[in-house]
């Protein structure tokens, strides 16, 4: 695939079904000259949900290293809070949350097509922490939830979006989502114009 045809999956997560935008984020890939060419509503079951994540002890433990560390910049003290300061134990209990969070309703799965797909749609999504998303994203705009509330809450953040990381995540996820490759090809009319 050339550079002009790169994809990435995006994920329009339960919170922005429930809240109604989805027509205004898939609105910014747009405006931004990307494409939506292949899009699915689905409820996922608990089993298809803890398989999109990466499920490694890294990633697990990764998690855990992230809260640990927004803790420490909020002031709180995670053994108080969810009674452990063990990353590996924190990152089961997030991955669970998260579980329980993309099982909680529908989600909109789709996949995007255009110039530098990946990182473009990365930066129009925002930083993954709402609270620390610049306004003008995606996540920025629409949320200004933490992790320091999403634990008290003991919940996964509720982040509105989901955006592959790289090439490899991309491909393993639009694989993932889309087993038949189910993409619909088409030029746009912003193709035409800047290409």
């Amino acid at each position: 695939m050339s550079s002009f045809h790169e994809r990435t999956l995006v994920l329009l997560k339960p919170d922005a079904v429930k809240r109604g935008l989805v027509g205004k984020i898939l609105t910014r890939f747009e405006d931004a000259g990307l494409k939506i060419v292949a899009l699915k509503m689905a409820k996922i079951s608990r089993e298809f949900a803890e398989n999109h994540y990466p499920n490694t002890p890294e990633w697990i433990r990764g998690m855990g290293e992230k809260t640990l560390k927004s803790y420490q910049e909020h002031g709180k003290d995670p053994i108080q809070e969810i009674g452990t300061d063990d990353p590996m134990e924190i990152g089961e209990m997030i991955k669970g949350w998260n579980v329980d969070y993309l099982t909680s309703g529908p989600i909109v799965a789709c996949v995007i097509e255009g110039v530098h797909a990946i990182s473009v749609v990365r930066k129009l999504c925002g930083f993954t922490l709402p609270a620390d998303a610049d306004p003008g994203t995606i996540r920025g705009d629409f949320s200004t939830t933490s992790p320091v509330i999403a634990n008290e809450l003991k919940r996964a953040v509720r982040n509105l979006i989901h955006a592959a990381g790289d090439p490899e995540e991309a491909a393993q996820e639009i694989a993932y989502w889309f087993p038949e490759g189910e993409f619909c090809e088409y030029k746009t009319t912003a193709e035409e114009v800047m290409f």
